[in-house]
């Protein structure tokens, strides 16, 4: 069982901007696909972003490109979000995600996903 454990939630204005860490417990990371996912209140829990095991493929929902950045550092077992020009609805619990994939490419559904961790709150105050 993979574990992660994201970091980095905190509360910021809006137009600010967060940087977030998910750390894997071991080196089967580098085999994974990952994702970030949110859910605001009262809502679903919706894709974000995602990178594929090579860190070649990304993919973002459309309301946060241009804005968010995934990446991937297999060296630390650890992949970040590095959210800009914040808004109040980005506002919600921030899940990392990862999957095993057959091929090199970036997962959007959730049911694409083994193992998860236990969120982060990133709250945009207007």
């Amino acid at each position: 069982q993979v574990q992660l454990v994201e970091s980095g939630g905190e509360m910021v204005q809006a137009g600010g901007s967060l940087r977030l860490s998910c750390a894997a417990s071991d080196l089967r990371f580098r085999w994974l696909a990952m994702g970030w996912f949110r859910q605001a209140p009262g809502k679903e829990r919706e894709f974000v972003a995602a990178i594929s095991r090579s860190g070649f493929k990304l993919d973002y929902v459309d309301s946060v490109k241009g804005r968010f950045s995934i990446s991937r550092d297999n060296a630390k077992n650890t992949v970040f979000l590095q959210m800009n020009a914040l808004k109040p609805e980005d506002t919600a619990v921030y899940y990392c995600a990862g999957g095993t994939t057959t091929l090199d490419y970036p997962p959007s559904i959730e049911n694409d996903y083994t193992y998860w961790g236990q969120g982060t709150q990133v709250t945009v105050s207007s």
